[in-house]
């Protein structure tokens, strides 16, 4: 095989195509269970289940790049929060979608867990009140935490 892993956080390797269902609104949602980044203090590593969920617009995000800039997070020192929003900011860039959302579940360090959740839903459309009820409504029944 002649892929090449990034070693540190790399969002050219973004890669779109072209959505064949634009007529429709649709969820495209992917589950990320290994998600690994660098904590920006200590440099130990973070664990997560990243969920992103988008309403594709013209193009979607291709599952290998996607899974390729996923992985250059594991040597990039940032925090939880900003892992999040960078991701969703990356793929705004690359897809201009109607709406999207991205859920980091890390694993507890030191006893706390830390789950950033952020959303953007396209403005002037109904994406955007979409994108601003369920960021008031996120996580209204937090699931019970079990050691993850």
């Amino acid at each position: 095989m002649n892929t090449k892993y990034p070693t540190d956080y790399a969002p050219e390797m973004l890669e779109s195509f072209e959505n064949k269902h634009k007529e429709n609104d649709y969820f495209v949602k992917f589950n990320v269970p290994e998600f690994t980044s660098l904590c920006p203090i200590t440099g130990q590593p973070d664990f997560a289940t990243i969920y992103i969920s988008y309403v594709p617009n013209i193009n979607m995000v291709e599952s290998k790049s996607l899974k390729l800039y996923l992985f250059s997070f594991r040597n990039h020192g940032d925090f939880h929060e900003d892992c999040m929003n960078i991701i969703m900011k990356d793929l705004i860039k690359l897809m201009d979608p109607k709406y999207i959302e991205v859920w980091g579940k890390f694993t507890p360090r030191g006893g706390i867990s830390i789950d950033p959740y952020c959303n953007y839903g396209m403005k002037d459309t109904k994406w955007e009140k979409v994108a601003q009820d369920r960021l008031f409504n996120h996580d209204m029944y937090p699931e019970k935490i079990d050691n993850r």
